[in-house]
C-alpha cells in the first residue's frame, strides 16, 4: 500500500473514531474519554490492528505538542477570572503546595506499592499531578455542583496542567543527566514558568489588542489569526526553553479573555470545537499506541498505587490546601474524591516513553502503562460516581427557579408579576428608560442595560434562574441574546420568542440555538389586548381522566391564537410555559385568554363573567387544589369549539 495513502487512512480513521466516541459519550452522558480509550485500544495493534500511530514517526510528537497547546489555550480562554477570585487562596495552594504533595505521595506509592525504582516512581508522580480541563469540564457539565466547587476544579484543571508538565520535564532532565540537586529542580521549574508567563502576557496582550482594533478582519479570519498567533507564541517559547510554551498557551488565553475582545463568544466556540477535535485525535492515537500487555504486566501493585492516589493522597492534598478556606467538609470531600487525569498526562507520558527508550533507559513503557491505568481508573471510578457522590453530600446546585426576562412590555410585565407573586425571583432587562415607570409600578426589578453584557446577566442572577426568556419585539435580538445566555450560563431553560410575522428561517443564528425553544407569538397583538383590557386570566389542572382531550384542546386554542399559556406549576415549582406544547397530568396551567366573543361567552357561561384584566387590577393567582369541573376555566377548556375559540357551557 502506498505510504501516503496509508498515513491518510490512519488520520481519517482516527478522526472518525474520535468523533464517534464523542457522540456516544454525549448521548450516554458519561465522560467521552472512556469511549476514546476503548476505541483507541480496540483499533490499535492490540485490537483489530487498523491504527499504527508509530507509523507517524516524529509527526506524532508534533501533533501532540500543537494539540496540547491548543487545549491549554482554550482552557485559559474559558476561565472566568472574576469567579476565580472567590477561591483564589485555595486555588493557589492546589497549584503550588498541592503539586508537591501529590509528587511526594505519588512517588512513595509507586515505589513501595508499584515496586518502581525511586527515579521512575517520581517521574510517574510528576506526570499525574495534573487533572485537566478536558476531563473536568465535561464532568461538571453532567454533574451540577455548587459553583464554588466547580470554579475551584475548573481553575485547578487549567492552571495545573502547564505547571505539572514542566515539573515532569525537569524530573526527566534529572533522570537523563543525573543531576539531582534540589536547586536545579526548583530553578528549572521557575525559569520555564517565568519565560512562558512573560511571553504569554505580552503575546496574548498584543493578540487581544489586535482583535479589538482590527475591525476590518472578518469573523473566520479573526479566529485563524488567533490560532496562528497561539502556535507562533508557543513555538517562540519552546525555542527559548523546552516546555515553556505550555505556560505561554494558558496565559495567552487568559489575557485574551481578560481584554474582552469583540465577538469573544465566537472565538471561544471556534477554539472549543478545535479542542474537542484535538482531544479526540490525541486520545485515539495515544491509546492505540498503548500495549495492553504492559498494563497487565504491572500487576496488583499498580492498582494499589492508583487507589492510594485516589483515596489517600488526593484527600490529604485537598485538606492541606483548603484548611483556611470557607469550604465546608462536604465540599472538601467532593474535591478530594474528584481528580480524574486527562490528556496532558497521557501525551507527556507517551513522549517520555519514546525519549527514555531512545536513551536506552528501561522503564519508559511501564511508566506509560501506569499513567494510562491511572487515567482509566480515575475517569471510570470518579467520573461515573461523581453525580452520586455530589447528591449524597448534598452539594448539587439548588433547583433553578424564577426567570430573567429581556424586554419590558405589558406581556412580560404580566409574566414577571405572576412569578414574583408566586414567591420566585424575577428580573427584567431592557434598554429603554421609559420601561422604568411600568416596572416600578408593578414592583419588578428592572435593569436598564444590554442583555448581551455578561456582567448584566450575572447581576440579574441568570446563573440561578430557571428560565431565560427573550421576548422583545425583535426576533433577531431575541435569538442573539438567547444564544449569549446559552454560551455563558447554560440556564435550565431558554426561550427566544419569535414574532408571528417572522419565520424561524429568518433568524440569522437559528441553527446555533440548540437547547432553546423558539415559540411563535403575536406579541404586538397580545400586548395590545393587555393594554386595552381585552383578555382574561384563566387556570386549569390537567386531570388523568381527560388529559388527552385537554391537551388537544389547548393545542388548538394556542394554534388559533385564542390562548397563550403563560406559566405552568409542576411538582411545586413554577416555570414559564411559552414554547411548551405538551403538559403532564397534574400540571396547573395559567393562561391568557382573548375575549373575542364576550356576549356569547356570557350567555354560555350562565351569566358568570370573569374579571376583566388590566395590569393594575390583575388578581394574585395562588396555588389552589384542582378546580371543580363546574369552574369557568375548566369548562371553557373542556367545551372548546375548534372553529369558534374558547367558550363555556351553561349546562352544568
Amino acid at each position: 500500500m502506498d505510504t501516503s495513502f496509508a498515513l491518510t487512512l490512519q488520520i481519517v480513521l482516527t478522526v472518525l473514531a474520535g468523533v464517534t466516541a464523542q457522540v456516544i459519550g454525549e448521548v450516554a452522558r458519561v465522560p467521552s474519554i472512556i469511549f476514546l480509550l476503548l476505541f483507541g485500544i480496540g483499533l490499535g495493534p492490540d485490537g483489530i490492528g487498523l491504527l499504527h500511530p508509530q507509523d507517524l514517526g516524529i509527526g506524532l510528537e508534533v501533533i501532540v505538542a500543537l494539540s496540547v497547546a491548543l487545549i491549554l489555550f482554550e482552557g485559559g480562554l474559558s476561565l472566568e477570572l472574576s469567579e476565580l477570585g472567590q477561591v483564589s487562596n485555595s486555588l493557589r495552594n492546589l497549584v503550588t503546595i498541592g503539586i508537591f504533595v501529590t509528587l511526594i505521595g505519588g512517588g512513595m506509592a509507586a515505589h513501595w506499592l508499584g515496586e518502581f525504582p525511586w527515579s521512575l516512581a517520581f517521574l510517574y508522580a510528576s506526570l499525574i499531578v495534573v487533572t485537566g480541563p478536558t476531563v473536568i469540564g465535561p464532568l461538571l457539565r453532567q454533574v451540577a455542583v455548587d459553583r464554588k466547587v466547580a470554579t475551584l476544579l475548573e481553575g485547578e484543571g487549567v492552571l495545573i496542567d502547564p505547571i505539572g508538565a514542566i515539573l515532569a520535564v525537569v524530573v526527566l532532565d534529572i533522570i537523563l543527566n543525573g543531576d539531582a540537586d534540589p536547586t536545579t529542580v526548583v530553578g528549572g521549574l521557575i525559569l520555564r514558568l517565568s519565560i512562558g508567563t512573560l511571553i504569554g502576557i505580552v503575546g496574548g496582550g498584543l493578540m487581544g489588542l489586535l482583535l479589538k482594533q482590527a475591525s476590518f478582519l472578518g469573523e473566520d479570519l479573526r479566529n485563524l489569526v488567533v490560532l496562528a498567533g497561539l502556535w507562533g507564541l508557543f513555538g517562540l517559547a519552546q525555542s527559548i526553553r523546552s516546555e515553556a510554551g505550555l505556560m505561554t498557551a494558558v496565559v495567552a488565553g487568559m489575557m485574551v479573555r481578560w481584554l474582552s475582545v469583540p465577538d469573544e463568544r465566537l472565538l471561544r466556540r471556534f477554539k472549543g470545537q478545535l479542542t474537542v477535535l484535538a482531544v479526540s485525535v490525541l486520545f485515539i492515537l495515544l491509546a492505540a499506541d498503548l500495549s495492553i500487555a504492559s498494563v497487565f504486566a504491572l500487576g496488583q501493585g499498580a492498582v494499589l498505587t492508583v487507589l492510594m492516589l485516589m483515596v489517600v493522597v488526593r484527600p490529604v492534598n485537598v485538606w492541606l490546601c483548603t484548611r483556611s478556606s470557607d469550604l465546608n467538609w462536604r465540599q472538601k470531600l467532593f474535591l478530594g474524591w474528584v481528580a480524574p487525569r486527562g490528556i496532558v498526562s497521557a501525551s507527556v507520558a507517551s513522549l517520555f516513553a519514546i525519549l527514555l527508550t531512545e536513551r536506552g533507559i528501561s522503564g519508559g513503557e511501564a511508566i506509560k502503562a501506569l499513567v494510562f491505568l491511572t487515567i482509566i481508573m480515575t475517569v471510570m471510578v470518579q467520573g461515573l460516581t461523581a453525580r452520586f457522590v455530589a447528591g449524597w453530600l448534598g452539594i448539587t446546585k439548588a433547583a433553578a427557579v424564577g426567570a430573567v426576562i429581556v424586554g419590558c412590555s405589558p406581556l412580560s410585565l404580566l409574566i414577571a408579576r405572576l412569578i414574583k407573586e408566586y414567591g420566585d425571583p424575577v428580573v427584567i432587562i431592557d434598554t429603554n428608560d421609559a420601561a422604568c415607570d411600568a416596572a416600578e409600578k408593578e414592583g419588578i426589578e428592572l435593569l436598564i442595560s444590554s442583555a448581551l453584557d455578561r456582567d448584566v446577566l450575572e447581576r440579574a442572577g441568570l446563573d440561578k434562574a430557571g428560565t431565560f426568556l427573550a421576548m422583545t419585539k425583535n426576533g433577531e435580538v431575541n435569538a442573539v441574546v438567547a444564544q449569549r445566555a446559552l454560551e455563558e450560563f447554560q440556564p435550565a431553560r431558554v426561550v427566544a420568542v419569535v414574532p408571528q410575522e417572522k419565520s424561524l428561517g429568518d433568524l440569522p443564528n437559528q441553527g446555533q440555538l440548540k437547547g432553546a425553544q423558539t415559540p411563535r407569538l403575536a406579541l404586538r397583538q397580545w400586548n395590545a389586548y393587555l393594554s386595552d383590557g381585552e383578555v382574561r386570566l384563566g387556570e386549569t389542572w390537567l386531570r388523568q381522566e381527560n388529559s388527552q382531550l385537554q391537551q388537544a384542546h389547548l393545542a388548538t386554542l394556542v394554534d388559533n391564537g385564542a390562548l397563550v399559556p403563560l406559566l405552568v406549576e409542576r411538582d411545586d415549582a413554577l416555570r414559564v410555559a411559552l414554547g411548551q406544547d405538551r403538559w403532564e397530568v397534574g400540571d396547573r396551567l395559567i393562561y391568557l385568554w382573548h375575549d373575542s366573543k364576550p356576549k356569547l361567552l356570557r350567555q354560555l357561561a350562565g351569566g358568570i363573567q370573569p374579571t376583566r384584566l388590566t395590569l393594575e387590577t390583575l388578581p394574585v393567582v395562588e396555588a389552589v387544589p384542582p378546580a371543580p369541573k363546574e369552574s369557568l376555566a375548566e369548562t371553557a377548556i373542556a367545551a372548546t369549539l375548534v372553529s369558534e375559540g374558547p367558550v363555556s357551557s351553561d349546562s352544568r
